[in-house]
């Protein structure tokens, strides 16, 4: 009598591998489309990082125009600085040059006087002349000649007097010459001036008047139309 031994028809089956559970109605291709991730789609921290990258950016360009803006206003600020410390300085140049130059008038008077009276001559002569020099390249420049129309900015006159043969008021003598610093007038010209005849227009006009009358008897009469 032949003994069966036990179990051994029954083979131990492979393990097989796990399947998803598939719900009842659909397909396995239908769960594994739904196991699988999808692709393209970023992860929700990675944009969350990106848009705090952005704002960091959007507030640095604004810190840097904030920035610049400051920087081109103080460039303008000293560059205005700079001009208005330029012009003080040559006005407070002009000024200190034009007190000089007053102060050295009254000498330029007494070497004028000399020479008109025929005294500058010799060693003073050229001490003077130097003086002058000097005074000219200093920008001083002399003005007032005779037979001048008065000016009231630039004479001032201290004789008055009528004559026949001016038609406006006239400088008729210098008394003082004025001097001048570029725009600036150190001194006015000291002058005598002269103005017209009471009257002598009218004279004038009554003389032409006789004279064209004189004229048309001469020659019989005006035309007649």
């Amino acid at each position: 009598m032949t003994e069966e031994t036990p179990g051994f028809d029954e083979q131990p089956q492979a393990a097989s591998p796990q399947q998803p559970d598939v719900p009842s109605g659909a397909t396995p291709d239908d769960a594994e489309s739904k196991a699988a991730p999808q692709e393209g789609a970023a992860p929700t921290g990675d944009a969350g990082a990106q848009a705090a990258l952005v704002a960091q950016l959007d507030q640095v360009r604004t810190a840097l125009g904030e920035r610049t803006a400051d920087l081109q206003r103080l460039q303008a600020e000293y560059q205005n600085y700079r001009r208005r410390v330029e012009r003080d300085r040559i006005t407070v140049r002009e000024i200190a040059i034009a007190n000089l130059l007053t102060e050295l008038l009254p000498v330029l008077d007494d070497i004028g006087r000399a020479r008109d009276h025929g005294e500058l001559v010799g060693g003073f002569k050229s001490v003077a002349e130097s003086l002058e020099t000097v005074a000219a390249k200093m920008g001083l420049q002399q003005f007032g000649k005779e037979g001048e129309p008065f000016d009231p900015t630039i004479h001032e006159a201290l004789m008055h007097s009528y004559a026949p043969d001016v038609t406006e008021t006239t400088c008729v003598a210098i008394l003082q010459p004025g001097y001048r610093f570029g725009e600036r007038t150190i001194r006015p010209a000291r002058v005598a001036v002269a103005e017209p005849q009471p009257g002598a227009q009218t004279v004038k006009a009554d003389s032409s008047d006789s004279a064209e009358t004189a004229d048309d008897k001469e020659s019989g009469g005006p035309d007649e139309g």
